[in-house]
């Protein structure tokens, strides 16, 4: 989990604001990277112990989506810069919603994301009881 730097008094709103979504991305980015790691090993697990190819087909397609949402934050991380230079409410509006957008797919993602692993898990536990 990334350490945000420290606001200062002397920043503007925009500024701090700008550095909390930056942040916050950031933090996104970490969390699905380390999703990606752990899928590989539920894919492995499927592979060798499960066998199951309904979640075979779910661990892919989240795989999928999850590399998807990270090429999107990437992209985003990269213009966030611009909303520094926004000189109306509507502009500030705009890209304030835009990560309100970003945010919500991210949740929608994890909350997706916990339920197959909890159904892996059970799986598993299923199997160790046989």
């Amino acid at each position: 989990m990334n350490v945000s730097t420290p606001f200062y008094p002397h920043e503007s709103d925009k500024k701090i604001m700008m550095k909390k979504d930056r942040t916050e991305i950031n933090n996104w980015t970490e969390e699905l990277e380390y999703l990606n790691e752990e899928l590989e090993y539920f894919l492995d697990i499927e592979d060798r112990m499960l066998n199951n190819s309904n979640l075979y087909q779910q661990l892919h397609g989240v795989r999928r989506e999850n590399a998807l949402i990270l090429g999107v934050l990437y992209r985003y991380e990269g213009t966030i810069g611009n909303a520094i230079e926004c000189d109306t409410t509507d502009c500030d509006t705009y890209y304030l919603n835009h990560h309100e957008k970003k945010r919500n797919t991210y949740l929608a993602h994890i909350k997706n994301y916990r339920t197959l692993k909890t159904r892996i898990l059970t799986q598993i536990l299923l199997k160790a009881q046989r």
